[in-house]
C-alpha cells in the first residue's frame, strides 16, 4: 500500500521513524515534508499535500492512505479534511484507530506526536492501515451523505440549515 506522510517540526523525528517502520513492513512511503527542522514551519501545506495525494491515488485505483501528525494532531486533521474526498480522523487510542476504518472508511489518520510514545503511535497507524471498512449499509449511507454535502452543500432528503 502507498502511505502518504505529512507533518511539521513537532513530528519530524517521529516521521523518520514511522517512514522506516512502514517501509520495512512493505509499504511504499511518500513523504510530503518537511525535510528539515524549522521551529516556525506551518503544517497546512504538508498535510494538505499528503491528503491530496491520497485522493489522487485512490481515484486512480491505487491503494493508498495518509498519516498526518503534529504536536496535537488537531490542526493537521483539520488541514487534511479541507481536501475534497478526505475523511481524516484524530486517533488517540487503538479503538479510535479501528473504528475510523470500520465505520468511517477514513483515509487519513492524524496523531498528536507529543501526545503519545512512538510505540503507541506506530501501533495506531498499523491498526488503521490493516483494518478494512466494514461496508455496512448504515456506514456507507452516512459516508455518501458526507460526500454529497461536500460537493453540493446539500444532503438529499435531509434538512441542512446553512
Amino acid at each position: 500500500m502507498r502511505i502518504h506522510l505529512g507533518t511539521d517540526h513537532a513530528g519530524l523525528e517521529f516521521n523518520k521513524t514511522l517512514a522506516t517502520h512502514l517501509t520495512e513492513a512493505g509499504h511504499e512511503v511518500v513523504d510530503h515534508g518537511p525535510t528539515e527542522y524549522d521551529a516556525l514551519d506551518d503544517y497546512p501545506s504538508f498535510c494538505i499535500n499528503a491528503a491530496h495525494a491520497v485522493v489522487v491515488d485512490q481515484r486512480a485505483g491505487v491503494e493508498a492512505l495518509g498519516v498526518v501528525f503534529g504536536g496535537s494532531g488537531n490542526g493537521e486533521q483539520i488541514a487534511a479534511n479541507k481536501v475534497e474526498g478526505i475523511r481524516a480522523v484524530l486517533v488517540w487510542n487503538e479503538s479510535t484507530a479501528l473504528l475510523a476504518r470500520q465505520h468511517n472508511d477514513a483515509n487519513v489518520i492524524s496523531i498528536g506526536a507529543r501526545q503519545h510514545t512512538e510505540d503507541e503511535a506506530i501501533r495506531f497507524v498499523d491498526l488503521f492501515i490493516a483494518e478494512p471498512f466494514s461496508g455496512e449499509e448504515r456506514h456507507a449511507r452516512r459516508i455518501a451523505q458526507l460526500a454529497e454535502y461536500e460537493t453540493t452543500g446539500l444532503i438529499a432528503g435531509k434538512q441542512i440549515d446553512a
